[in-house]
């Protein structure tokens, strides 16, 4: 059984991540590639800025939310980050839910979902490409960039048009396929 699972990354109060995310989502479920598709949210799940006193990599985590941070990533088979650009680059929360954890995250395709002005989160998107390899993560190249998104926000729901939606599916696409084949080094860890 194949998991994915989307992390919002944007925890600020009034936030459109929440939409776009609950959009991807349902564009994961009808497209089918992942048995199960899972939403975590930054903002529900609130970590503290990194307090476990043993380094991630000896996966000896001490407090509650880290255990349940560590077990909600490490079941899941790929990821999808939906991230705003701020100040030219991604979250402080993602950034702090990426460091929590070590061994998790290794060996899972991650596609990006980014946002934000003329540049559609393109300069998030660049930073989050050059974190997630340090994790054996694998970023793959295909994506969605929202620029100047808000106007789709309607009633908050996210609306999207058709170069959204395609460009959703092609990103799924090759998540599928990514994530088989990096399965059996998933096995290994």
């Amino acid at each position: 059984m194949s998991t994915l699972k989307i992390i919002i990354a944007s925890t600020r109060p009034g936030r459109i991540g929440l939409p776009i995310g609950t959009w991807i989502a349902q564009v994961a479920r009808t497209h089918g590639g992942f048995d199960r598709v899972e939403v975590l949210d930054l903002a529900e799940i609130d970590l503290p800025f990194m307090n476990e006193p043993n380094h991630p990599r000896l996966r000896q985590y001490v407090h509650p939310k880290t255990i349940a941070w560590s077990e909600a990533v490490d079941s899941a088979d790929a990821f999808i980050f939906v991230s705003p650009e701020y100040n030219f680059s991604m979250t402080a929360p993602l950034k702090n839910a990426l460091d929590f954890l070590s061994a998790e995250w290794a060996y899972k395709p991650v596609g990006l979902v980014t946002y934000g002005g003329m540049s559609g989160g393109l300069r998030a998107a660049h930073d989050i490409r050059q974190v997630v390899p340090v994790l054996r993560m694998i970023p793959i190249p295909e994506a969605v960039a929202l620029p100047v998104v808000f106007p789709q926000i309607v009633d908050g729901e996210f609306v999207p048009n058709d170069a959204n939606t395609g460009a959703a599916n092609v990103m799924l696409d090759e998540l599928v396929k990514v994530s088989a084949a990096l399965a059996p080094l998933r096995a290994t860890v």
